[in-house]
């Protein structure tokens, strides 16, 4: 059945499919998992032995690239790996960005964490839910999003060499902004793909996982540049 409904050339994602429900279902399920399999990761990590690896630069570094390394295989690897594999690489990356961030999470106080996650979540829910329902085209914006994207990485390199207090702070807001934005754009742009596909069986299941993947990372790095923002250092 197709779920899109168009008037005048515009999609309406306010028109609601069985198929677009049960896809948008699994990407919010699978990112929750992620991100509370993250934090449970990043809480042992930080209260165990563990955390001393995270001083050891190699393991670290391994770590980051292998998170790189996973990202990329269920985003280039779409329609070669099964649900199944794109499932356990999520699961897989969710624990390890767990202890990777748990360097981040030590540095500051348990309050400011709390404080930024709640902060997050609350940004998260309210654009994912636009994103979801509004009539305007997102698409629009994935230019402008991706070269900002980049030149927030250029000015985040940039401020490692310069230790700027004032750049850091514009660089923390930007970042937030930016993520917030592309919550809306992401959930957008994976409620497209599921209306616009077949997204059924094993097909929906993969469209969940990558769909989840794109949130989740929205929502970590929102949620990093909001306790850079607003947390309390130890």
């Amino acid at each position: 059945m197709n779920t899109t409904n168009r008037d005048n050339g515009v999609w309406h994602p306010l028109t609601r499919g069985i198929n677009l429900q049960s896809v948008m279902r699994r990407v919010y399920v699978w990112m929750g998992l992620g991100t509370l399999l993250t934090a449970a990761v990043a809480y042992v990590t930080v209260n165990s032995a563990l955390i001393n690896l995270t001083a050891n630069p190699v393991i670290l570094i391994g770590a980051l690239v292998a998170e790189l390394g996973l990202v990329m295989g269920i985003s280039f690897g779409f329609n070669r790996i099964s649900a199944l594999t794109a499932t356990m690489l999520f699961l897989v990356y969710a624990a390890l960005n767990g202890f990777t961030l748990s360097v981040v999470l030590l540095a500051f106080t348990t309050a400011s964490v709390v404080g930024a996650f709640v902060a997050t979540g609350a940004l998260f829910g309210a654009m994912s839910i636009i994103g979801y329902t509004t009539r305007v085209d997102l698409s629009k914006l994935g230019t402008f999003l991706m070269m900002a994207l980049i030149g927030l990485l250029i000015a985040m390199i940039v401020n490692l060499f310069i230790s700027s207090g004032p750049l850091d702070l514009i660089i923390s807001v930007v970042g937030v902004l930016l993520f917030t934005a592309l919550t809306a754009y992401d959930t957008q742009r994976i409620g497209r793909m599921a209306a616009q596909m077949d997204a059924q069986g094993e097909a929906g299941a993969k469209l969940g996982i990558f769909g989840a993947l794109k949130l989740y990372l929205d929502f970590i790095n929102m949620f990093l540049f909001m306790l850079r923002l607003i947390g309390r250092r130890r």
